[in-house]
């Protein structure tokens, strides 16, 4: 299991990097499942630190995560990273407000077409080995790590694995986009004027329906509402083929969060996260959906 710093060992650690000017003062930023983060004032303004180690079970590597970061503020999407040097990024503080579910519903049309603008314009600014976020392998590989480290979930694994690939199974074909991947109403922000995204930890290339999944799904939209995503998005009415592929990932949007957070139950301990009651939270949601995607497409037939 990882462990996270203690605060203390972090804000002294926060006081010893070189890139502040003057005395700082040092809050503590809440949110965050798998991070620590704090809100560090300076006579230069605020900043945002965030603390973070690769993390092999889940996919995260930090340096691909910070060269996004940089390649989104370049791209006009995120803040400016300031500073960073192994497992520690300070980025600048937007003064803007971060979404609930509840504004993610409000401003979903405005954030497809965020979205839209993303995937169009992140890979012209990426740079390096690409990498593919796939959330099909994901899960599978999820899997195999829970089988090796003895998770309590392992009589369910096989079930979870057909579920996903009778959802992989209803994908329709789309072109492969730079993704964001990890859309929950938290990595959103509104500073009154412009939307912005941050948290860039499973970027990668992939296609844009696990980014289109994600967001509805984390939000809860109604399929009335993700219908209205999705013309915002692609800027008509979708095709039937388009439907059934969303609400098929978004029941895999909602399988991947569950076993991230089985896994986290092995290998995470951030201050003040369930993992567990997060899990259990997810595989409800993740019920009612395959409830509600049967009862439209019924179940694929391999």
């Amino acid at each position: 299991m990882t462990h996270f710093p203690t605060t203390p060992k972090c804000e002294d650690r926060i006081a010893a990097l070189p890139c502040w000017n003057g005395p700082i003062e040092i809050s503590v930023l809440k949110g965050g499942l798998s991070n620590e983060s704090f809100l560090v004032a300076d006579a230069s303004g605020r900043h945002v630190v965030r603390f973070g180690t690769d993390y092999p079970f889940h996919q995260v590597d930090r340096s691909r995560e910070l060269m996004t970061a940089r390649a989104a503020h370049e791209a006009g999407f995120a803040p400016k990273v300031e500073y960073a040097e192994p497992g520690i990024m300070v980025s600048s503080f937007l003064n803007a407000r971060t979404f609930a579910a509840s504004d993610v519903v409000a401003e979903r049309e405005r954030i497809a077409r965020l979205l839209r603008r993303f995937h169009k314009e992140m890979p012209r600014h990426v740079t390096g080995a690409g990498f593919m976020f796939w959330p099909f392998h994901v899960v599978r590989d999820y899997a195999r790590t829970l089988e090796a480290g003895g998770s309590r979930m392992i009589p369910e694994l096989a079930r979870y694995m057909e579920i996903a690939e009778q959802l992989e199974a209803a994908q329709t074909s789309l072109p492969i986009v730079f993704a964001h991947n990890d859309l929950l109403p938290s990595n959103i922000l509104d500073d009154g004027e412009k939307l912005w995204l941050i948290d860039f930890e499973y970027a990668g290339f992939s296609t844009a329906m696990f980014d289109l999944a994600g967001a509805t799904s984390n939000a809860g939209l109604t399929p009335e509402q993700s219908e209205e995503f999705l013309v915002a998005y692609f800027g008509d009415s979708p095709s039937p083929d388009i439907r059934r592929s969303l609400a098929a990932m978004q029941c895999a949007s909602l399988l991947r969060e569950a076993m991230w957070s089985m896994t986290s139950e092995l290998y995470l301990n951030a201050p003040g996260a369930d993992y567990v009651g997060y899990t259990a939270e997810n595989l409800l949601r993740l019920q009612e959906a395959l409830d509600h995607y049967n009862s439209v497409y019924g179940k694929h037939e391999s």
